[in-house]
């Protein structure tokens, strides 16, 4: 049997075992994200990876199993201790930056102008953790990376008016070339993260270092060649692709 959607999971989740699959998009509701562990216990087959799944919806586990990827010194804060632990490594910084997770399009991200600020915001009981926690990379280049099947591609995304970038924050695009190094590196992400097409926000330093900020199964394209048209005719593809070979087993 194979699983299109998160309503024929339910229908059939005491059904599945061994041989079957979960092919696409899976949305749980809150706490219902435990029952996966019962059908990875089962050996229930899935495309996307739950591993990609998973650190697509989460910028903590993605903090947690990406971070050699990321900004040094980025950190999750669980609670205020965590906070507090990593005081003395950020002296050396300026402002920083927090994540929420689960939030998208820049509406959980903030700029402090230290993780001292964040510690006195904390103090009032006014921080909703846990909290990705990252250095604020002063002029990086911000590009958005759309690996899928054959197809790779990135723009900048450029907004003079904030520090968010993101288009839906009056960002705008602008395409660049996808060098070997810049490929190189989001495939390694891809990789460590078992994605099989990304989405990744990559941010540049004036040195030329590159860092992930993020990596999605899906997201926003109005800045890219293919679109989100061609995205999901690729993304299409690519799952009839697996069902053939998952059939053929």
């Amino acid at each position: 049997m194979i699983i299109y959607s998160s309503r024929e999971l339910r229908e059939n989740f005491h059904q599945l075992g061994p041989g079957d699959a979960c092919v696409g998009h899976l949305s749980f509701s809150p706490g219902e994200e435990y029952k996966v562990v019962d059908l990875m216990h089962r050996g229930i087959n899935f495309y996307p990876s739950l591993l990609s799944a998973f650190l697509s919806r989460s910028k903590v586990l993605q903090a947690e199993v990406l971070s050699q990827f990321m900004l040094p010194d980025t950190f999750v804060a669980y609670r205020s201790i965590d906070l507090c632990r990593n005081q003395a490594a950020y002296t050396r910084y300026g402002s920083v930056v927090s994540k929420r997770d689960r939030k998208h399009l820049g509406m959980g991200v903030g700029r402090w102008s230290s993780l001292e600020e964040l510690q006195r915001l904390d103090s009032l009981g006014a921080l909703p953790f846990p909290l990705v926690i990252q250095p604020f990379l002063e002029e990086a280049r911000d590009f958005r990376v759309v690996i899928i099947d054959d197809h790779a591609e990135a723009y900048e995304r450029i907004n003079p008016y904030s520090y968010r970038k993101n288009l839906a924050q009056c960002g705008t695009a602008s395409p660049v070339h996808m060098d070997s190094t810049l490929l190189a590196f989001c495939t390694n992400v891809m990789q460590r993260g078992d994605f099989p097409y990304a989405l990744l926000d990559i941010l540049q330093s004036p040195a030329g270092d590159l860092y992930l900020a993020e990596i999605s199964l899906m997201g926003g394209l109005s800045g890219s060649s293919i679109g989100h048209e061609g995205f999901l005719q690729r993304k299409k593809l690519l799952q009839e692709k697996f069902c053939r070979r998952f059939e053929g087993q």
